[in-house]
């Protein structure tokens, strides 16, 4: 390239003092001749205009020395890096300097410009010009840095997905308690650590910090974790993401409670029951305790859902959580609550709430009443379930009917009370010892 010397007087358009390069105009490139009082011109530069708002900097080698020094002007002004074509920073008239990249789409051949971000000290030149070989380097591979942003910036996020989770899975396939528990957990959990994120933003480690978090409440941690998963497993089935980032988080050991009552506190548990003057609540509660069934299908239950000619329960699958039909039998004992019940209700439901069109909402209340006036300590009402199973089994039916008595599908589930089941053995063996001697010998004839 050939250069032309000029005397510093010659030139309207450049100049420079301070330490700092002032432009005016000039669509040439012009560099520092050892003689502080001329300039090197090399003619028009490789570089184009951005917009008529803008004055044109041709090529230079950009350094942070270079970059710190630039001055502004009345209009934006682009200076060029020479040494990394389609890399420049852009100076605005406040003086705020913003790293670019320029370039042409492969394919369509359009123009395009990305804003790298503003340099200063949280992004220093060479930071700037690493990220800018990156993206033209996706962009000689045939890539478009500016498209794949628009596509990120109208990428659904993680509220996108919890909306699309509750309205397009939850409400539509689980019961309503469970959707309520999934609201909270997102409510709480789920949306105030990761709501800045776009689905396809998140990332594994977001997931594990997450979970470590809440490592204070295993069970509750080990809940979200399972929301989560399902949730992105849907992301990944509806393409709005490829993988699943929950997926290899390890759960943390849940220390399975196995309380029940025995004979004496079930006796104290339904004299508290008779005594309590909410009876319509209590009612729910000794239904459970006769039937093992969850509060909530108790709760939920319809007359209609009762066959009263066979004593069955028929529970509809929208109230089951295996979401089947269940057809459970019921005791004399069970049928003779029903009828005591039933003038105590005008609802369709057999436990109606305080607006007779909605069922009973909880039992949270009464159940804290009661279990204190039993003097039962560290049981929930969900224990009432346990305390049904165990003593079916503990009298000796098998397990497998215990399970379909609770509408148990996986028959690890019912495990649970396998030990039980060897008292029936133990009194058969008892019985035998009885006829035994205390010093083991057989008693004569």
């Amino acid at each position: 390239m050939t250069h032309s010397s000029l005397n510093f007087d010659e030139i309207r358009y450049f100049a420079i003092y301070n330490n700092k390069i002032k432009i005016f105009g000039m669509s040439a490139y012009f560099s520092v001749l050892p003689n502080s009082s001329q300039f090197a011109y090399s003619g028009l530069p490789y570089a184009y205009p951005i917009s008529q708002a803008e004055c044109v900097m041709p090529q230079l080698k950009l350094s942070k020395s270079i970059v710190d020094h630039l001055a502004a002007e009345k209009a934006d002004v682009v200076f060029w890096d020479d040494s990394l074509p389609g890399f420049g920073v852009r100076v605005k008239p406040t003086g705020i300097k913003t790293y670019i990249i320029q370039y042409r789409n492969r394919t369509s051949g359009r123009s395009r410009r990305k804003t790298i971000g503003r340099h200063g000290p949280l992004l220093g030149f060479q930071a700037a010009r690493t990220i800018a070989r990156g993206y033209l380097a996706d962009v000689m591979r045939g890539g478009d840095p500016v498209a794949e942003a628009h596509i990120t910036r109208a990428a659904p996020t993680i509220r996108d997905l919890a909306e699309d989770y509750l309205s397009k899975h939850a409400v539509p396939k689980k019961r309503p308690n469970s959707v309520k528990n999934d609201r909270v957990m997102l409510d709480r959990f789920i949306l105030p650590s990761l709501v800045k994120y776009k689905v396809c933003e998140v990332r594994h480690q977001d997931v594990q910090v997450l979970h470590n978090s809440m490592c204070e409440t295993p069970y509750q941690a080990n809940r979200t974790l399972s929301l989560l998963s399902k949730m992105f497993e849907l992301s990944v089935r509806w393409g709005w993401r490829p993988d699943n980032p929950a997926r290899g988080v390890e759960k943390y050991y849940e220390d399975k409670r196995h309380r029940w009552l025995s004979d004496a506190e079930l006796i104290r548990l339904t004299d508290a029951l008779d005594q309590h003057p909410n009876q319509l609540a209590a009612n729910a509660i000794r239904l459970q305790l006769l039937t093992g069934a969850r509060i909530g299908e108790i709760l939920t239950a319809k007359w209609a859902d009762f066959d009263f000619d066979r004593d069955v329960w028929i529970k509809p699958s929208h109230h089951t959580k295996q979401k089947r039909t269940e057809y459970l039998p019921l005791s004399s004992a069970a049928i003779e609550l029903l009828r005591i019940q039933r003038p105590l209700s005008s609802s369709e439901y057999l436990f109606p709430g305080r607006d007779p069109e909605k069922p009973l909402q909880s039992l949270r209340r009464v159940w804290k009443q009661i279990c204190s006036m039993a003097r039962l300590s560290d049981y929930r009402l969900h224990d009432n379930r346990h305390t049904h199973a165990s003593h079916l089994v503990s009298s000796g039916l098998s397990l497998p009917i215990v399970g379909r008595l609770l509408g148990h599908t996986n028959p690890s589930t019912t495990q649970r009370y396998a030990h039980l089941a060897d008292d029936p053995l133990r009194q058969a063996a008892e019985m035998f010892a009885g006829k035994m001697t205390g010093s083991g010998k057989a008693q004569p004839d």
